[in-house]
């Protein structure tokens, strides 16, 4: 994204002639010395640790939670920097056969002694945790025409309590496809659990009523609760009005018989009296598509929704949108709404929740609160009481923008701010002065284009002129949300700094506007499309000054920020030597030890990297095979075993990452087990 503006940047810098050239060549001879010396370098020996805890990856956040925490200390902030690749699996696949590109992003879980992850597609892998080896893959086989992402980030274990231990299907592997299908496997075999639904497969489309291709899609991992298996459904953003439903449905983990479903109708409506004749749901509900968490304890199932139909424009939604952009929890055993909390009221801004709700216990002078932490992409985090919804840390209603609205919108006047800026993890509302370039001239094109747009900062209304999105629709977080060590309290998040433009296009101009080539988003049934694209510069760089992406962590008992550093360098998007630590737009998530360290991948630059928790200095990163949009996991699960920690090098090719196939294992060299 930023490669061809360092390009410019990089000609302009080396005009200077011959000597100039001269004197990149030798530094470059003589870090390449340098480097062949440091080949040769024996390095310190280590002391690997075998008395340590042991500890698995059992749920796509970690636990039900999704704290993303791992107890283990093998690996620590002393010896990280001694992580060597251990094994690399391939899932096998770059590009399906019609061309389009499945986006392999998942973060594998443990149970039963092996590895489990799932292709882009949605092939399911078992693997020896230890070797990376392949003990029986399966494929779904599902039809992903019209869809315009091919993920799945996860998949989910079961123990089925009614199968003895020992036979088939007694341990369960769950995973939701892209033609939105429930599909259970027998965790020893890969075989379909022939008792679930129908020979293993649910299809998840009867009572939804007229669903095209594409339209739905499951990207998130179940959630487990009880003797149920909860599901929930991305569903195409800006394509029409009349949507399926973003129905959120309970199913027996033994046979797959409907438990209960929850439509987000609102108030004073219900599916009995107004769903549409023949079909089961109101149509055009918000749905969920971010990975939900849950409280056994509590008996409760926390469901991030998504926005109602179409995403930019609500003069039609008629109160279908009363629970989109909430953190809903629902009854485990019956899916009644308990309590909901909203984050944007009348969202037109598709700043749907797009990350998993995370479930951890608050120290407080009063004692230990049961809490939840929200982010969202408007860079607001809300810290609720998961048994109520209260806010644990002030929000407040505040004014916001109302002009250039279109004709039939009403927007609501004020949106839910947290009252404490250390959980506002945005950076500021633009003004014309944080416009940015390589050179005078872009940054001059950049301004002019932030003056041929309405900006009045966060939630401008959508028009027909254009308005600034600042975070963009890419959100200041997105799926990757945050990670929280519940022995500091400490509450890590990446960020994107990144503005985008979006513009209503009345709809007697979509027409011919497309024929000239514009991208434009229908939404039919509207009175308005949509085109959204980022806020980029000539050269392609953000017209936002960096940084562009951040890691920040918050101590969540006093709630203060504890530091905040820019994530991620230009060394895939610039030449040699302008490979600057800018902090860069990133995809992915986080996850934190025991022992202090937090690792994640998600940038522009294809790293891992390892940061200190307490200060959030760098300690050790390893080069990928592809862009790590995913978020890594963390096991060892034997005694006298090492501890790995583990990512998919898939790339995006929406983020413009290196693809591959990878996924990459790292430990600690093998050595004497001296601290025994």
């Amino acid at each position: 994204m930023v490669g061809s503006a360092n390009n410019e940047n990089n000609a302009a810098n080396l005009s200077g002639g011959k000597r100039r050239f001269r004197r990149v060549g030798a530094l470059a001879a003589v870090l390449a010395v340098g480097a062949a010396v440091y080949a040769f370098w024996p390095e310190p020996a280590v002391t690997v640790d075998y008395n340590g805890p042991v500890a698995g990856w059992e749920r796509w956040g970690g636990g039900d939670g999704g704290t993303r925490y791992s107890p283990l200390t093998q690996i620590t902030p002393e010896n990280v920097a001694a992580l060597k690749p251990a094994w690399t699996y391939h899932v096998g696949e770059i590009k399906a056969a019609d061309g389009l590109s499945p986006t392999f992003e998942a973060t594998p879980i443990t149970a039963e002694g092996r590895l489990y992850v799932c292709s882009g597609s949605g092939r399911i892998a078992a693997l020896d945790p230890e070797t990376g080896k392949e003990i029986w893959a399966a494929d779904p086989k599902s039809d992903y025409t019209s869809s315009y992402l091919i993920n799945c980030r996860g998949v989910t274990y079961v123990r089925d309590s009614q199968v003895p231990q020992g036979e088939a299907c007694a341990g369960r592997i769950f995973a939701g496809t892209v033609d939105n299908r429930l599909v259970s496997l027998d965790a020893k075999t890969g075989k379909l659990c022939a008792m679930f639904g129908a020979g293993g497969i649910l299809d998840l489309k009867p009572g939804l009523g007229e669903v095209e291709r594409g339209d739905l899609s499951i990207s998130s991992p179940p959630v487990v609760i009880g003797e149920t298996i909860v599901i929930n459904s991305r569903v195409s953003d800006n394509m029409r009005v009349d949507m399926p439903a973003g129905v959120i449905r309970a199913f027996d983990v033994h046979s797959g018989k409907l438990a209960w479903a929850w439509n987000a109708v609102p108030p004073g409506m219900s599916d009995q009296a107004d769903a549409p004749k023949g079909e089961s749901f109101v149509r055009a509900t918000p749905n969920s598509w971010a990975p939900m968490s849950a409280d056994p304890k509590l008996g409760l199932v926390f469901v991030p929704m998504g926005n109602a139909a179409p995403d930019h424009f609500g003069g039609n939604r008629n109160g279908l949108d009363y629970y989109a952009s909430s953190v809903v929890a629902l009854d485990a055993a019956t899916g009644a709404v308990r309590w909901h909390f909203q984050t944007v009221h009348h969202d037109v801004w598709d700043y749907d929740i797009p990350a998993q709700p995370v479930v951890f216990d608050l120290p407080t002078a009063d004692g230990v609160v049961p809490a939840l932490a929200q982010t969202t992409k408007q860079g607001h985090i809300f810290v609720l009481d998961r048994r109520t919804g209260k806010p644990l840390f002030p929000v407040e209603e505040r004014p916001v923008p109302q002009g250039g609205a279109v004709p039939g919108e009403k927007l609501s006047p004020t949106q839910p701010f947290p009252a404490n800026p250390a959980f506002i993890i945005r950076s500021h509302d633009l003004t014309e002065a944080d416009m940015w370039g390589f050179t005078p001239w872009d940054r001059s094109r950049c301004r002019a284009l932030y003056n041929s747009v309405n900006n009045e900062g966060i939630f401008t209304p959508p028009s027909i002129k254009g308005s600034i999105q600042y975070p963009s629709f890419q959100g200041a977080s997105n799926w990757g949300g945050i990670t929280i060590d519940p022995e500091r309290s400490i509450l890590i998040a990446n960020t994107q700094q990144v503005a985008s433009i979006m513009q209503l296009v009345p709809r007697d101009e979509i027409a011919k506007r497309t024929e000239e080539g514009e991208h434009i988003l229908p939404a039919s049934g509207s009175p308005y499309g949509l085109v959204m694209k980022p806020m980029l510069s000539p050269f392609g760089a953000p017209c936002n000054e960096p940084p562009w992406g951040t890691l920040v962590a918050i101590d969540l008992t006093k709630g203060k920020r504890l530091w905040e550093v820019p994530l991620g360098t230009t060394r895939d998007q610039a030449p040699f030597p302008i490979w600057l630590k800018l902090g860069v737009p990133n995809l992915g998530g986080s996850i934190v030890t025991a022992s202090g360290l937090v690792f994640i991948g998600a940038t522009t630059d294809d790293y891992l990297r390892a940061y200190d928790i307490k200060s959030g200095e760098v300690l050790w990163r390893a080069r990928l095979p592809g862009g790590g949009q995913a978020t890594p996991m963390t096991y060892r699960l034997n005694k006298d075993g090492r501890q790995y920690v583990v990512i998919a090098a898939g790339g995006h090719k929406y983020l413009g990452t290196t693809v591959g196939d990878s996924l990459v294992a790292y430990a600690l060299p093998a050595a004497d087990k001296t601290a025994q």
